[in-house]
């Protein structure tokens, strides 16, 4: 979960990990800023039409839907990042509805959805993801599309659920270690931004976060023989990070290509111009990468 460097190297390596708005990013506590229970399938509901309020196990989700499905193809379902949500993908969504049907939600903890009531972790993140599938895509494939930690969330989520999931785009998604990766990169010993960036992400990961979300570390697993495009960032700014920098950028890019493991046809590509929001700096890129595998998802769909 990166983002472009903005006012010291401690707010922006805040968000590099934790998101836009993370605990200590610009000086503000957790509390201050702006991924959870079984769902019941729903695909003979009134298709959502724009942005309403679902329900997913008795909470309230936020969901936006927009566009036509191509014949025989796959919903994509766009996952924000921390600190966002679905209003930060609104233009994505916008020019992939075009040729698609494209919905997004905001998770339990984000943006105009339910807060949640206490810890959560991956598979409670995943329960209500199948719920707003449930709703928005029936028993029909989707394709999910994910930026940083919201990459993360899909791909935990499609290797135990290959019947609906039929493709995934990660968009400099975090790493599956990414808390070892930052212990490793940044020693317990280390004093300044990279010890604050250190201890920020560390809390963040033990679920100190408005989705309350505990992220641990994991393997990649594989989600079947699916089309998965991996894009990672191609402006080097973590490596401003002093002393620690170019560590954090190696980890990163390790992470980037951990994640082919997902596919027999992963593919790796860098946003050369990007930062950590690809679909902001270079929408271009991420929308070719969305539409390429939502066109394969689709051949197989029919393939089968």
């Amino acid at each position: 979960m990166l983002r472009r460097i903005r006012t010291s190297v401690a707010a922006a390596l805040c968000c590099t990990v934790l998101g836009a708005g993370a605990a200590g990013c610009n000086g503000d506590a957790v509390e201050n800023w702006d991924p959870f229970a079984s769902a019941t399938r729903t695909a003979d509901a009134a298709p959502v039409s724009g942005t309403e309020k679902i329900d997913v196990a008795g909470r309230s989700v936020n969901v936006s839907c927009s566009g036509d499905p191509a014949e025989g193809g796959p919903v994509i379902v766009l996952m924000h990042g921390a600190g966002d949500g679905l209003d930060k993908l609104a233009a994505l969504q916008e020019t992939l509805a075009k040729r698609n049907r494209v919905c997004s939600y905001d998770r339990l903890g984000a943006g105009a959805s339910d807060r949640p009531d206490g810890p959560q972790d991956f598979a409670g993140t995943g329960k209500i993801l199948t719920g707003v599938l449930d709703r928005v895509a029936g028993d029909g494939p989707v394709v999910l599309a994910g930026h940083s930690l919201g990459g993360l969330i899909a791909a935990r989520y499609a290797p135990d659920h290959r019947d609906r999931v039929g493709g995934l785009v990660l968009m400099d998604a975090t790493p599956s270690t990414m808390a070892a990766d930052i212990t490793k990169a940044i020693p317990e010993s280390a004093k300044g931004p990279a010890a604050e960036l250190r201890a920020q992400n560390l809390a963040f990961f033990r679920g100190e976060n408005p989705e309350k979300l505990v992220i641990t570390d994991g393997e990649v697993r594989s989600a079947g023989n699916i089309p998965v495009e991996v894009i990672q960032h191609g402006e080097q700014y973590l490596a401003a990070v002093p002393e620690y920098g170019p560590r954090l950028e190696k980890a990163w890019s390790a992470g980037q290509r951990r994640w082919l493991a997902l596919s027999p046809g992963s593919r790796l590509s860098t946003a050369a111009a990007s930062g950590h929001h690809i679909y902001l700096d270079q929408p271009d890129v991420a929308v070719r990468a969305i539409e390429r595998v939502t066109a394969e998802a689709a051949r197989q769909a029919r393939d089968e």
